[in-house]
This record gives structure tokens, sequence and C-alpha cells, in this order.
């Protein structure tokens, strides 16, 4: 099936490991950069848990929908719409991919991957990410990539101020592309924040045959 395809791309991008990246830019942007930095490091600071809608676009217009579940430091839950028999889970050290149509689960470290950005609030953002311009005060634009492992991928966070939000800023989405330019775009709609979730909504049920029944 098609989506299977492109989510197993998309777990192999976002998953990638990163290293710390220089930015090669003046001084007045390498202030302006900071600053920007220093804002979305912020908000991640702030931001203890969030919910929110997501759409999932692939390179040839495909859409996918579901819910996002994220919980400082570590733990993030893409449940798929229920056509799409796909879960992705982190649970504070691994990020798991789950396919119940093949009975098949596979797994990444958080730590070395581009979302960890966004899933440890503690991380030194200056050390492996790159603000990028975007036209607007009112979005921010930072990219995650290491250059010297380019078959890694890239993703890139999206910003938008928000007095409301925590340190004033929402996070509207992200694009992750691989090294074969193949482009999958997350955007997320209502988004809560710094709500009450268990830490049951990270646990999933293992498909495979020998292990039927266990949670991860």
């Amino acid at each position: 099936m098609i989506f299977k395809t492109n989510m197993t791309r998309l777990a192999a991008w976002t998953l990638a490991p990163v290293a710390a990246v220089g930015l090669a830019i003046g001084a007045p942007a390498i202030a302006q950069s900071s600053n920007t930095l220093a804002a979305v490091q912020s908000h991640l600071k702030s931001t203890s848990s969030m919910t929110a809608d997501f759409v999932q676009t692939d390179r040839n217009g495909q859409r996918l929908s579901g819910k996002l579940t994220l919980k400082r430091p570590g733990k993030i839950r893409f449940q798929y719409q229920k056509d799409v028999p796909l879960l992705i889970v982190g649970d504070g050290s691994s990020l798991t991919m789950i396919d119940y149509e093949v009975k098949q689960v596979q797994r990444w470290p958080v730590k070395n991957s581009p979302l960890g950005a966004l899933l440890d609030p503690d991380r030194d953002l200056t050390k492996y990410a790159k603000v990028l311009p975007t036209g607007s005060n009112d979005v921010l634009s930072v990219e995650v990539k290491d250059p010297k492992r380019p078959e890694y991928g890239t993703i890139t966070m999206v910003f938008v101020r928000d007095g409301s939000a925590p340190a004033g800023l929402r996070l509207r989405g992200w694009v992750a592309l691989d090294s074969q330019n193949n482009r999958t775009r997350i955007d997320l709609t209502n988004q809560k924040f710094n709500v009450a979730i268990a830490d049951s909504a990270f646990k999933w049920t293992d498909p495979r045959p020998k292990q039927r029944g266990r949670a991860g």
C-alpha cells in the first residue's frame, strides 16, 4: 500500500541521528538567529505536554490525518486515522513504529534523532540547529540536520508567534526531507498545551504472534 511506504520513509527520516552544524552567517544574522533559537528553547522548556490534530502530506500530495500526543521529556504518539493500521510511539528512550497489518515492529533511539529537538527541552539548539528566513516576523523556522550524514535527511520545524501559547510560540508543524528528496509535511491544528496526559497514553499492543498482548 502507498501509505505504508511513505510512513516507513517518514520514520527513517525523522529518527535519524543529528550532529552539530555550523552557522555560516554574518554578525547581524547571528544575533537574530541566537534570539530565535533562544525563543524556541524557551517555548520547549515551557511546554510540558501538548495534544494536536495533524495532517501528514507526502510529496505526491497524499494526506493522512490523526492525533498527536506529546509529553516531555521523550514521549510522543502519532495515532493515525482508523483506516491506517500504523502507530508511532516514543516512550522516552526509543521511537517505535508498529504496523498492525503485517504485524511488524521497528524501533529507533529517540535521543539521536531530529525529533529529539522537540522531545528534549534541555537540548541546546545552538549546537545542531540553524534558523531559516521566513519573510515574516511572526513565523520562525528552525532546521535540524547533520551535513556529514546527508543520508539521515533533514527536519525543519515551524513556529508561529501566539501570545496564548507557552513563551509566546506555537508549533505549527514540520517538514521531513530524506536524501532522495522524498518530502513529508506535518501540519498541526487545535494545539492544547500543558494538559494532563497519563504515561499509559504511550503504551501499545505488540502485534507479533509470539509476543501478543505485551505492551511497549
